[in-house]
């Protein structure tokens, strides 16, 4: 039987659209929004209808057929913390989606319009492992402090999807590995995977783990305490030096990484020493994991937009191959993703979870 899937995922100034049967795009667009356009809205919710009404008209224009869909999966937002899966859109998660009390980020349009889309065709509204997708051990939530628990925040979709696309690739069960998955992108995620679970992942939004083009990742506490309290910064202030005006932004001013990796291969002192600080910390918190799994990795995978420069992926993995065989698996493919989770509820492989 052949499943016909509309694959919604919002971003912060575009909506993502795309149509699968079984595995095979067989259309996909980018819809820009303007600054303009989104400074209408006071809040992220504010935007469905305007969101809903531009992915509609697209679909529209492309002659897509909205009653041979078999469903809707959508990019999963700041829900509740969840173990990973493939998600019926249900009330609970409408309502924590709408409110945004998790946070207030554009991927919490995705289940709404997904449900906005399936209800009136009465076919299902998926989403698929949403980056709060919590499986750490309670060994790994112990922060040092007591009133602070780390927290599983990253990139689980594209980790998940291309952890599962290796194991097929081996002729293996995902429940079966035990894998070490770096994300390499504007944020950096490196989490393990044991057994299906991913049992330890650094914050990849919130200040752990390696610096990324955006993001400062780890910083000394100390030093940061006196930032904070220095009353040069706000609140806002310090929040974006960790998230936003981070990493290769605090040093060299752009995000843009093949920008730093091009001035880096040219000489330029301050981007090589970033550049090599990346590879650096990167790498070595690939080795930190190794642990976690008493040594016993069957592979690290690299993915990610930076996981398409050859370079810093051979830099990375000169310093990790020791500790098992390195695979690469550049870019991100969230849409294939998607339709990949809703493929395996659809046709019987796993069951959808319910939201509570």
């Amino acid at each position: 039987m052949t499943f016909q899937l509309l694959i919604i995922n919002p971003g912060s100034t575009s909506t993502k659209i795309g149509v699968y049967k079984d595995e095979n795009q067989t259309f996909e667009v980018t819809i820009r929004h303007s600054s303009e356009e989104l400074s209408r809205y006071p809040a992220i919710y504010d935007q469905l209808q305007f969101r809903l009404a531009a992915i509609l008209r697209v679909l529209s224009a492309e002659k897509v057929k909205l009653d041979e869909l078999s469903a809707v999966v959508a990019r999963g937002g700041m829900l509740k913390p969840v173990p990973g899966g493939t998600y019926l859109v249900n009330d609970e998660m409408l309502e924590t989606l709408r409110s945004g009390v998790q946070g207030q980020h554009a991927s919490n349009l995705g289940g709404i319009l997904a449900d906005s889309i399936a209800g009136p065709l009465n076919i299902p509204a998926f989403v698929v492992d949403p980056p709060v997708v919590d499986e750490i051990e309670a060994v790994a939530r112990v922060s040092g402090m007591s009133e602070i628990e780390r927290k599983s925040i990253f990139h689980a979709l594209n980790q998940k999807a291309v952890a599962r696309r290796y194991a097929r690739d081996i002729g293996r069960r995902y429940e079966e590995l035990r894998l070490i998955a770096a994300h390499l992108g504007g944020g950096v995620s490196v989490g393990v995977h044991q057994l299906g679970r991913v049992v330890d992942v650094n914050n990849a939004l919130n200040g752990e783990g390696p610096f990324s083009p955006e993001r400062s990742g780890g910083v000394p506490v100390g030093d940061l305490v006196q930032m904070c309290f220095s009353g040069k910064y706000t609140r806002t202030e310090m929040e974006k030096k960790i998230n936003g005006f981070g990493g290769m932004v605090s040093y060299l001013g752009t995000n843009d990484f093949k920008t730093v990796a091009t001035k880096a291969e040219a000489g330029e002192p301050e981007a090589r020493l970033i550049y090599n600080a990346f590879i650096y910390q990167v790498a070595k918190e690939i080795g930190s994991c190794a642990p976690v799994l008493n040594g016993r990795i069957d592979a690290i995978i690299l993915t990610g937009g930076i996981a398409h420069g050859k370079a810093v992926i051979q830099a990375i993995t000169e310093k990790v191959s020791f500790l098992a065989p390195v695979v690469v698996y550049p870019g991100e493919e969230e849409l294939l993703a998607l339709a990949e989770g809703g493929l395996r509820v659809l046709r019987g492989e796993e069951r959808a979870k319910e939201y509570r």
